[in-house]
């Protein structure tokens, strides 16, 4: 009996993976903050539940997929992929300071024309001087000369919101400072300690992105009321099994975007993917509060900087994997103890 009950958890483990890998989770990728009450204070699932039926499954698979895609990255499909992507992405390689550009100017002016909002949705301000400044940020973005001044006010409007709303809740949007830095940076013509702008950008989504999955475990009751009004987002499968593996599939690829060339690029193209298809659903509350990070994935899925495969990248994918997964934990539980008196486990 014991050992029915296991195959049939592996099943739905695998077939999770089978339909999210075409599909995706699209409607997951909602940020729930913007749509559904929550409070960042609450107790979170101790890390003995999180840790319960089917998340090592769910884990051992994600890796298990992160493995065959690095040993495809050394082999002769994985340079046609790369040579395929290179052309596809040729003209927004070429361009991609002026897509960010672009892209962010749309938020800034809508976030002005909405007014009230600071960085995202549920970031509300009364204030009467942050929607001129999201305006002078939008306008600064025309001139390549001017890119620090919108750089600095992005900065501000991060720091704003984290001192109104505390630097725990700041931490879902780490994101916003990774695009000031990238402005800062191909403003001034500049890297920051040999480190490429892109890679700044590309470092901040990882992170955001892993952050998030967090968030999908911890709390995943703030996103059942999006269940009961949307009872299709669940593919069939239970919502306590379906939040554990959207957090495991996002998490994922997540990571995937601090690794290698291929890995990257293909997580990137299923994020932004992710992110648009939600749109369709959730209107342009969505649309405007993921075109931000819509326009980091697109400058990662154009980066064509190829270094010279190594084999250790199959062989260290694992160990990275569980740092990443342990280097996220520990702060988001640790950090909500010593913040709100939680519990950890």
């Amino acid at each position: 009996m014991a050992g029915r009950l296991r195959r049939q958890a592996f099943g739905r483990v695998v077939a999770f993976a089978g339909v999210s890998s075409i599909l995706g989770p699209g409607e997951a990728s909602a940020h729930v903050k913007w749509f559904c009450g929550y409070d960042v204070a609450e107790q979170p699932r101790g890390l003995a539940s999180v840790f319960g039926e089917q998340f090592g499954q769910l884990v051992g698979l994600a890796v298990l997929v992160l493995l065959l895609g690095c040993a495809l990255e050394g082999s002769w499909v994985g340079e046609a992929l790369m040579r395929a992507l290179d052309r596809v992405t040729g003209w927004l390689k070429v361009n991609t300071d002026v897509v960010i550009r672009v892209i962010c100017a749309f938020f800034f002016v809508a976030l002005w024309r909405a007014g009230g909002v600071i960085l995202t949705p549920e970031l509300k301000t009364s204030s009467t001087i942050i929607p001129w400044l999201q305006l002078a940020i939008a306008i600064s973005l025309i001139w390549r000369r001017t890119l620090p001044l919108s750089a600095a006010g992005i900065a501000t409007l991060y720091a704003v919101s984290a001192w109104e709303y505390g630097a725990f809740h700041l931490m879902d949007y780490p994101i916003f400072l990774g695009i000031a830095v990238y402005l800062a940076l191909y403003g001034l013509q500049r890297d920051l300690f040999g480190i490429r702008p892109v890679d700044v950008l590309r470092w901040a989504a990882g992170i955001t992105l892993m952050w998030a999955s967090i968030e999908k475990w911890a709390y995943p009751q703030w996103t059942f009321p999006l269940f009961a009004m949307y009872p299709e987002m669940k593919m069939g499968f239970d919502q306590e099994f379906y939040m554990r593996a959207a957090g495991v599939v996002e998490f994922t690829l997540a990571f995937a975007l601090l690794w290698t060339p291929l890995v990257r690029r293909a997580a990137s193209i299923i994020l932004a993917g992710m992110f648009i298809s939600a749109v369709f659903e959730f209107g342009a509350l969505d649309a405007i509060g993921h075109a931000p990070i819509v326009a980091v994935m697109l400058a990662i899925a154009a980066d064509d900087i190829r270094p010279l495969w190594q084999r250790r990248s199959v062989v260290l994918a694992p160990l990275a994997f569980a740092l990443a997964l342990i280097a996220m934990l520990i702060p988001y539980y640790g950090g909500h103890a010593v913040l709100f008196g939680t519990a950890i486990m």
